[in-house]
């Protein structure tokens, strides 16, 4: 960290931006107070390729020396960790589904289709785009138009619906308008030059107030600790040109790390890739800068509902009206003051 970075961090990266809470901002590391900032990077993580490894959950552990939390599993599906919190900086959500092609059904039956599966190992000849029990995708007479003939499709050519697991890698979004970063009054959470934001730990004093700021419930207190803790977007890695530890262990490239606009691009090619394939399902999530929290830091290509993931569908920065809140506090103390003024004036001496 630079001698000016440094300063920025004292500062709690807020230089130039305690006078604006919502919005988008194009350089939030030169509002923070970085000179000559490189460019912003993040997350753009593509549920559609995650296999639910787990080697994000893991590396981020490892690298960051995130303590345990927890080796029950939770009786939903095979997640032991629920949701993010100050020991958990990468959950991977697994989230078991029947697919109907036009509407989303929990479950983890196939209906009255009955399948034979071992009868289906033992086809060596099914091609993934040849009808029957071993079929992956429809054949190339049936594929959706713009679809690549034996693509992976959601419904078998025959019609059937079959189990689906939705699995995603969630993080801290490092958002543009981050209303922890606002609430901190010890400039313990710092906007790096990176434009990620940062909870220095030594700095924190465990007031909490960024807990019900983070409009995602990210941001949690340690147990026994009291301080705040989430993602660094591997800060230290940063620093020396590395990617983060999480997008460097994931084996399909669901966590794709890099400068912010060139991963926005590419979620959209991405997306557009999938509605073709006839996947109409498909969606980014967070990549806008015109949305409530001016655009993550860490965004996702969804395939289904942000709800269904446990994410907020609109989220805005808590922040937001703090302006207005304040105003209207002036106006009803001034009222309060002029009210007792008059009173004591009109009293007969």
């Amino acid at each position: 960290m630079t001698e000016e970075n440094a300063g920025a961090a004292r500062n709690g990266g807020r230089a130039a931006h305690a006078h604006r809470f919502s919005g988008p901002e194009p350089d939030v590391a030169a509002a923070a107070g970085h000179r000559d900032p490189p460019p912003r990077v993040g997350f753009f993580t593509d549920t559609s390729v995650c296999i639910g490894c787990k080697a994000c959950e893991v590396a981020c552990k490892e690298w960051n020396a995130v303590p345990e939390d927890g080796l029950l599993l939770t009786g939903m599906s095979y997640d032991n960790t629920q949701g993010l919190g100050a020991d958990t900086w990468r959950h991977v959500a697994f989230i078991e589904q029947r697919k109907p092609l036009g509407g989303q059904e929990p479950g983890t039956g196939h209906g009255d289709v009955d399948v034979d599966v071992f009868e289906a190992a033992r086809s060596p000849d099914t091609s993934p785009a040849s009808p029957g029990p071993g079929a992956t995708g429809p054949s190339p007479d049936r594929a959706p138009s713009g679809a690549p003939a034996g693509g992976i499709s959601p419904v078998a050519p025959d019609g059937r619906t079959e189990l689906r697991w939705l699995m995603a890698s969630d993080v801290c979004k490092h958002c543009t308008r981050a209303a922890c970063l606002d609430v901190c009054p010890t400039g313990s959470l710092f906007r790096t030059e990176f434009g990620t934001v940062v909870v220095q730990e030594d700095v924190c004093n465990g007031c909490g107030y960024c807990v019900p700021a983070c409009p995602y419930g990210v941001i949690e207190q340690r147990e026994g600790d009291g301080r705040a803790w989430k993602c660094t977007l591997c800060y230290d890695r940063l620093g020396v040109g590395m990617e983060p530890a999480c997008a460097k262990a994931c084996p399909t490239d669901s966590i794709q790390f890099g400068p912010l606009e060139e991963l926005r691009e590419r979620a959209a090619a991405r997306v557009a890739h999938l509605h073709a394939a006839g996947v109409t399902d498909a969606r980014l999530y967070g990549e806008s800068p015109d949305d409530g929290v001016g655009g993550d830091g860490a965004f996702f290509l969804l395939l289904d509902e942000p709800e269904v993931y446990g994410l907020p569908p609109d989220p805005v920065v808590t922040t937001r009206d703090l302006p207005a809140m304040w105003r209207h506090a002036a106006a009803a103390a001034v009222s309060l003051a002029a009210l007792a003024a008059v009173s004591f004036a009109g009293r007969p001496r």
